[in-house]
């Protein structure tokens, strides 16, 4: 389940703001149909910092309950309080959640030692699986490779998400952090690269489109074969591009909305 192609899934909401249940299940079924290997559920793209707590504990219940055991999600838990991320880790505990993805602190700008301080509690007050989630391009904060190795020495902190798109990292937390370590890339338009350095597979929101064709590639190129991982890759270049022309997630849902894949246009945003 720690590995291979998974989306980053966006949150659905109908036309008053609220969530969308009705298309939430559709998103998880298609998923399912396209051999996506998992699901985060209210991450980034899926508006963790902006939908309710409520909202938050219901989406991952919900896709959880959508997903019945036929697809692995992962919880996003992530917040720039760390009492806040213990307790989200916490209220998934027992709920058939694969894991947690947890977001570098936002707006604090911590320092490293902040940053080992925030993880390591979380780690101590949950057993669930952790994978650390690095995108300095919206926390301000970049969590170094010498942090992750730190961390990587909790048996509940499993891996990595990294949308930094610096290639160079791959091989620096791989010798770092041992073979056992799971790297993830959280940037589309280097994730082919970032598996060819050495990682395990993408978190992606170009997935929540072109699924099967994320799934294939993925697979592909896990298994070598980078030559036809490559042309499908080149095939989705403008969508791994096209998608952050505005903030994340507008330009995803519009294109799942035009699609049919949710049932409203993302007019209304929390």
């Amino acid at each position: 389940m720690f590995s291979g192609s998974i989306v980053a899934l966006l949150t659905p909401m109908d036309s008053s703001g609220e969530v969308d249940y009705t298309s939430l299940k559709k998103l998880v079924d298609f998923h399912v149909d396209a051999g996506t290997d998992a699901i985060v559920a209210v991450g980034t793209t899926g508006e963790s910092a902006t939908v309710t707590v409520e909202e938050h504990i219901k989406i991952v219940l919900k896709t959880l309950e959508f997903a019945d055991g036929r697809i692995p999600v992962i919880a996003g838990t992530g917040a720039n309080a760390t009492h806040e991320a213990i307790t989200f880790s916490k209220m998934f505990a027992g709920s058939g959640i694969a894991g947690c993805l947890s977001v570098v602190p936002y707006y604090n700008k911590p320092s490293q030692e902040g940053l080992f301080q925030h993880y390591k509690a979380i780690s101590e007050a949950s057993e669930l699986p952790q994978i650390l989630y690095n995108v300095p391009g919206r926390t301000v904060a970049d969590m170094l490779p010498e942090t992750v190795a730190r961390l990587s020495e909790f048996d509940n902190i499993i891996g990595l998400k990294d949308a930094t798109a610096d290639l160079s990292r791959v091989k620096q937390h791989r010798e770092l952090c041992g073979e056992d370590f799971v790297l993830f890339s959280g940037d589309d338009l280097t994730g082919l690269d970032f598996i060819a350095e050495g990682g395990q597979g993408v978190i992606s929101v170009v997935n929540n489109i072109a699924a099967a064709d994320m799934a294939k590639m993925v697979k592909l190129a896990l298994a070598g074969n980078l030559e036809e991982a490559r042309a499908i890759n080149e095939r989705l270049m403008p969508l791994h591009k096209g998608f952050f022309v505005e903030a994340n997630p507008i330009p995803v849902k519009w294109a799942a909305h035009q699609m049919k894949l949710i049932d409203h246009a993302p007019f209304v945003c929390h």
